[in-house]
């Protein structure tokens, strides 16, 4: 079983920043990737950034130049940095894990509120 425990959400301005963290514990397989999906009110829920435990990432094409995730030195912690936040940016935040092993395990966060507004 694995947990994950989100943290950081809040209110921010446009053109402010957020930074979002997530902790994984419990039986994490070595070769996993964590990723943020993000769900707005009324739309489906979308991916915004994974990142490998080889450190490769990939982001949504709304997010990049703006948004940076990263791992910890711990490397099941993993951080969404959100600059230049815009109103569309606002959403529930959610943390997954996706761990490959002879089968692949897939767990997530219980979310994460993020508002953009003035």
């Amino acid at each position: 079983q694995v947990q994950l425990v989100e943290s950081g959400g809040g209110l921010a301005q446009p053109g402010g920043s957020l930074r979002l963290s997530c902790a994984a514990s419990g039986s994490i397989f070595r070769d996993n990737s964590l990723g943020w999906y993000r769900q707005a009110p009324g739309k489906e829920c979308e991916l915004v950034a994974r990142i490998t435990s080889g450190d490769s990432t990939n982001y949504a094409d709304s997010v990049r130049g703006r948004f940076t995730i990263s791992r910890g030195n711990a490397k099941n912690t993993v951080y969404l940095q959100m600059n230049s936040l815009k109103p569309e940016d606002t959403a529930v935040y959610y943390c997954n894990i996706r761990m490959y092993g002879t089968t692949t395990l897939v767990y997530w966060g219980q979310g994460t509120q993020v508002t953009v507004s003035s």
